[in-house]
């Protein structure tokens, strides 16, 4: 390892929590910024023109560098057309469910995804849950069904919507975690976030909503988003992953709700109600008692070994 790197490794090691705080910014801005295109651009090229941008600068750092491995897509087209897909819809359900539902209620809801995470990998990867985590995973489905519950139909309609992406979304990680074996990073990622543009791309035409966006300023605002929603926040992701324990970063990503929140109320002037709030909490308290669990099990599996 040379000087250079050596030293930004042990920069990581000293300063995680500043890297992760960045983390749980960034990734709390992800439906604020769909709230904030909502009335400038209709979600579904609102969501494309956001994946198209990231993956137009992801494919310019891979040019300069000559990384493209298209035999990868070709052997893996399959793979990277169901996770496409899957991240698609999930994508432009967000988008849309935005406008049913306050960014800070549909975030605490989203993170009912680490529960429908659990319940498939032992429906499908066949994954034995120990008691806390069953129990952690049964509090943050009552927690979802109080913020989904709430009076009004726009309310059902936009939380029905959050949780069907946070599915979408869990079903392609199970996917990936199946299948994707040692693929290089950034192939894998360039070709998850093309195919998702694709589908994204065909989704608006299909449904007639997909428009050429000829407004400088919300042109400038889409490549921006996809910058920081799509780009850096991935980068961020993955290299907190790799320096910070799974758990404890899971733990941490609990706090981007009630950041999520705070922009609401900054930008929009919307906040949670009670109900939400409350239901919001009980699903937190669920995923940390998963994550939680789900640490202690590993940590027996390796002393064990």
């Amino acid at each position: 390892m040379d000087a250079n790197a050596k030293t930004q490794n042990d920069g990581f090691q000293q300063y995680p929590y500043l890297l992760i705080f960045g983390l749980i910014v960034i990734e709390s801005l992800h439906l604020v910024f769909a709230r904030l295109m909502l009335p400038l651009v209709n979600p579904y090229t609102s969501a494309f023109y956001v994946l198209a941008a990231g993956t137009v600068e992801i494919g310019i750092y891979m040019a300069l560098r000559h990384h493209f491995d298209w035999k990868l897509l070709k052997e893996k087209l399959w793979f990277f057309a169901i996770i496409g897909f899957l991240v698609a819809v999930s994508t432009d359900l967000n988008y849309i469910a935005v406008g049913y539902i306050d960014a800070g209620s549909a975030s605490l809801l989203s993170k009912a995804s680490i529960v429908f995470a659990l319940l498939l990998g032992l429906i499908w990867l066949r994954e034995r849950l120990t008691p806390m985590e069953w129990i952690g995973a049964t509090i943050a489905l009552i927690g979802s069904v109080i913020i989904s519950f709430q009076p009004g139909d726009f309310a059902l309609i936009g939380s029905v919507m959050v949780l069907s992406s946070s599915l979408m979304y869990a079903a392609h990680a199970a996917i990936v975690k199946r299948y994707g074996g040692e693929m290089d990073f950034l192939n894998f990622f360039f070709f998850r976030i093309l195919l998702t543009s694709f589908f994204l791309g065909v989704f608006g035409a299909v449904q007639g909503q997909l428009e050429f966006v000829v407004n400088g300023r919300v042109l400038l605002l889409l490549i921006f988003v996809g910058t920081v929603d799509v780009v850096i926040s991935r980068i961020l992701y993955y290299t907190a992953l790799r320096k910070m324990n799974l758990s404890i970063h899971s733990i941490f990503s609990t706090l981007s709700p009630v950041i999520t929140i705070g922009w609401s109320l900054l930008l929009f002037r919307e906040r949670p109600t009670i109900q939400g709030f409350f239901g919001g909490t009980i699903v937190m308290l669920g995923v940390i008692g998963i994550t939680w669990a789900n640490h202690l099990k590993k940590a027996r599996t390796v002393e064990q070994k």
